[in-house]
């Protein structure tokens, strides 16, 4: 591997994650949604960005859509394009993070291994893993961009669920079955687990 002797760091010059986090009045924390495509990841994590907002805590959120049609758009869904997929959108948090904002990430990111490597590079101290559960039959039975059909007809291949495998977590800090609970309820569990950790 080429060395970056021209790259010099100045993050012992920078403002701190703890400047940024008092200048807020807010703790930063990663909100690390996993589920199967049509599980609820996105609308739930919609949903609690809209609450924390109104407590006067700044958000971001980083879904699936919005970053493979920019920061990702050079990426497929190969092995490797997905890992690299989870290892930018990690990246850019762990920038978010640093900057005292929560983060909320709604991402398939469908193995453990591909989940640890995102907690490495955030930090784990930071990484809450939601596990939005919702079974493959609802998810299926939503279908709502209508790619499970596609999927069943061959037209999407290495799709998650369908063609290739989902990993359950091992651990994670809740898990969210939108088939038995309303979103409200989904929301108020979150900020339950949330709001402990992020107020100052």
């Amino acid at each position: 591997m080429e060395e970056k002797k021209h790259i010099y760091p100045i993050f012992d010059r920078m403002m701190t994650r703890q400047d940024k986090e008092k200048l807020l009045g807010q703790h930063s924390v990663m909100i690390w949604f996993t589920g199967l495509s049509g599980s609820g990841k996105s609308t739930i994590a919609i949903a609690l960005e809209r609450e924390l907002h109104k407590r006067g805590l700044l958000c971001r959120i980083l879904d699936g859509d919005n970053i493979r049609s920019g920061i990702n758009n050079n990426l497929g869904f190969s092995e490797s394009d997905r890992i690299e997929n989870i290892r930018r959108i990690a990246e850019v948090s762990k920038l978010f993070l640093d900057s005292g904002i929560i983060t909320i990430a709604a991402f398939i990111s469908p193995n453990n291994d591909i989940r640890k490597m995102a907690a490495d590079i955030i930090g784990h101290e930071d990484f809450l893993e939601i596990f939005v559960s919702t079974p493959l039959e609802e998810c299926e039975r939503r279908d709502v961009k209508g790619l499970y059909a596609r999927a069943r007809r061959g037209e999407i291949p290495n799709f998650t669920g369908i063609s290739a495998p989902f990993e359950i977590p091992e651990r994670p800090a809740l898990s969210l079955d939108t088939s038995k609970m309303s979103l409200e309820e989904s929301v108020n569990r979150l900020l339950d687990l949330i709001l402990p950790k992020v107020m100052i």
